[in-house]
């Protein structure tokens, strides 16, 4: 059999990690999470991080295995990921890739450029601008310093940004240069097979993901939290909001609702990003069986 990564994408709350249990299970197979903000030991609950039961009974990979305070990227993660292949393939000719970090994914499946890894002391500079300006401010450096990139990157997210702001400080060259390397080929089978639900029976998950997540223990999680809220790990959907009720900006009840609000904006983001690959398939969440015998096909295939 020739050695095959099934790699499953999905929207954050569709139900990406007791399908993929139970996939590896049925083929004695391993799982890599592609979700970046689970790579954190501090953030279990505002991350749906897989539980211990779930990690005792597959073998997960790159899975609370940072500090946010630490520096992690999707090209760190693509020379991790292919470090640790060959060694996975050796025990299982198949193992699952599974996540919503489109980026991450990608650079698995496609490579990425080699961006070198920049100062620490330059990535502090950005962070003290993002807190002393907000997102403007480095809008504004990044539009003076790389014009190309300006035009094509998020320009409401203030990672995406601070990153390219600090490449181009550390390398003295221009982020937008960097970006130009051709699709890698890999020695081993990609199967795609993406997860989704119906709209409104997405919402309802992920709203009641959230509810779970509050009655959890994500207040007390976040306010542990509050001295590297400057991190990159912490400026996502659920710590944000946390960190502008403990400010007294919002109400608690307030702070819910704009994660669940957040958290289907990123789902439906994810959704529009994946939709562009052909190369998945698509199948609904709610019945995995189908998922599972397509899979068996596929994978008998030569």
């Amino acid at each position: 059999m020739k050695n095959t990564l099934i790699v499953m994408p999905g929207p954050t709350g569709v139900g990406k990690t007791s399908i993929s249990v139970g996939l590896a299970e049925h083929l004695g197979s391993q799982i890599i999470s592609c979700d970046s903000r689970q790579f954190y030991r501090e953030t279990v609950i505002g991350t749906a991080s897989p539980d211990l039961q779930q990690l005792a009974r597959v073998k997960h990979h790159f899975v609370r295995f940072l500090s946010v305070t630490d520096y992690y990227s999707a090209s760190l993660f693509e020379r991790d990921v292919m470090a640790l292949l060959p060694s996975l393939f050796e025990e299982n000719p198949v193992v699952i890739m599974t996540g919503g970090s489109m980026l991450y994914m990608d650079a698995v499946c496609n490579g990425i450029d080699d961006i070198p890894d920049t100062d620490p002391a330059i990535r502090k500079k950005y962070i003290d601008k993002y807190n002393a300006e907000g997102v403007e401010g480095l809008r504004l450096a990044l539009k003076l310093t790389d014009p190309v990139h300006y035009s094509k990157v998020d320009l409401r997210n203030p990672r995406r940004l601070m990153r390219a702001l600090e490449i181009t400080e550390s390398t003295g060259r221009p982020y937008s240069s960097f970006l130009t390397s051709p699709r890698r080929q890999r020695d081993f089978r990609i199967i795609k097979a993406g997860l989704t639900r119906e709209r409104d029976d997405l919402h309802s998950l992920i709203n009641a993901r959230v509810d779970l997540m509050i009655a959890s223990g994500l207040e007390g999680e976040a306010r542990s939290l509050i001295g590297y809220r400057g991190f990159n790990a912490l400026s996502t959907v659920g710590y944000r909001e946390m960190f502008s009720y403990f400010d007294g900006v919002i109400t608690l009840e307030q702070a819910i609702e704009l994660i669940k609000r957040n958290t289907r904006r990123y789902a439906g983001k994810q959704l529009t990003w994946w939709r562009k690959d052909p190369d998945i398939k698509w199948f609904n969440a709610g019945q995995p069986d189908i998922l599972l015998k397509w899979l068996d096909e596929r994978i008998k295939e030569s």
